[in-house]
């Protein structure tokens, strides 16, 4: 779920001539997936912004992790296994990364993988359920139903994607507030600071027992983790040398997989439009929520209806600016439980 932002960010903050190079060479080993949006209802699908309009320029891009359990690669030009087998997998990690129009602000929003939601053609459940019952495509829908956004991309990363992407950027600092225990792991994390490896920040993303919050803390920890990769991979060492640049982009471009109607082409064009992003004008948020609940069996998490159409809106308008400025103590601080 990292890698696609990353990829962008980087990019962007290279000298034109070596990220067109860059780009050349590393978007053949990013993994294609076929039909995503071919097999959506043109009819369900929300509107885009007319031209002129606010948000006609943004961009929308689905970014999903999988919790598909597997011992070979399954995203990325090395995968020997698919990324998606009907019933064996869900959304294990599912943000939305709003580029606004004019490439100064943007917002990455998580949706609670448990959260429930209408999904076309299987009535409520939960949101990761998508990815089981109708693979990408049906992920798609259900997110443009729920926000009413336009999805331009997807991009799908699995964990042993993820685990190496740590490990090339030589790992990274994150601060635990308070001591915790993840009983299904039996790992005490202390008060204090971490350098995770690959192999620890898959345990500290992925824990949910023994945080206060349960799944909306493990949601905070994956923003907190990203921000934290993020900022790595813009670090001015990466950026003077060119071999540890090739070296980041070359693992990410290897770990990810993306619609088949993302052009090379428009990759670059989009990494050049964010030369002058910086980490700073990214927001890190989750859909407003009103807690968990019980649904029969299953334990939930109840959005807020109302505040969620707020910010829905203000994404399709281009006004996350705006939300955040008012909204400021929803944004995902630097240190999260």
């Amino acid at each position: 779920m990292v890698v696609p932002a990353a990829v962008l960010l980087v990019l962007g903050s290279v000298p034109l001539g070596i990220g067109w190079y860059l780009e050349h060479q590393l978007t053949s080993k990013i993994g294609r997936i076929d039909g995503v949006f071919r097999q959506l209802d043109a009819s369900e699908r929300p509107a885009r912004p007319a031209p002129g309009t606010p948000g006609a320029k943004a961009v929308n891009i689905l970014l999903m992790g999988t919790d598909r359990r597997s011992d070979v690669a399954t995203t990325g030009d090395d995968a020997e296994a698919p990324a998606w087998v009907p019933g064996a997998q869900r959304s294990d990690t599912l943000m939305l990364l709003h580029l606004d129009g004019s490439r100064q602000a943007a917002a990455v929003v998580s949706i609670p993988r448990d959260a429930w939601v209408p999904i076309p053609g299987h009535g409520y459940g939960k949101v990761n359920w998508a990815y089981s019952f109708g693979g990408p495509s049906l992920t798609v829908a259900t997110v443009e139903q729920l926000t009413g956004v336009r999805i331009d991309h997807l991009a799908v990363v699995d964990w042993t994607g993820f685990a190496e992407l740590t490990d090339r950027v030589g790992g990274v600092d994150l601060q635990v507030p308070d001591t915790v225990h993840d009983s299904a792991n039996d790992v005490a994390w202390t008060a204090g600071w971490h350098h995770l490896d690959g192999r620890q920040a898959l345990l500290y993303v992925r824990q949910r027992y023994g945080l206060p919050g349960g799944d909306l803390d493990r949601v905070k920890r994956q923003q907190a983790f990203l921000r934290a990769v993020l900022e790595a991979s813009l670090h001015q060492e990466m950026r003077k040398s060119p071999r540890m640049l090739y070296g980041f982009l070359d693992t990410m471009a290897g770990s990810l997989s993306v619609d088949s109607g993302w052009s090379s082409t428009e990759m670059a064009k989009l990494a050049f439009s964010m030369r002058g992003f910086r980490t700073a004008d990214l927001r890190f948020l989750t859909a407003p929520t009103l807690g968990t609940a019980r649904i029969g069996s299953q334990s939930v998490v109840r959005l807020d209806g109302p505040a969620g159409a707020e910010l829905w809106q203000d994404l399709r308008t281009d006004r996350i600016d705006q939300w955040a400025a008012v909204h400021w103590r929803e944004l995902t601080g630097d240190v999260v439980p």
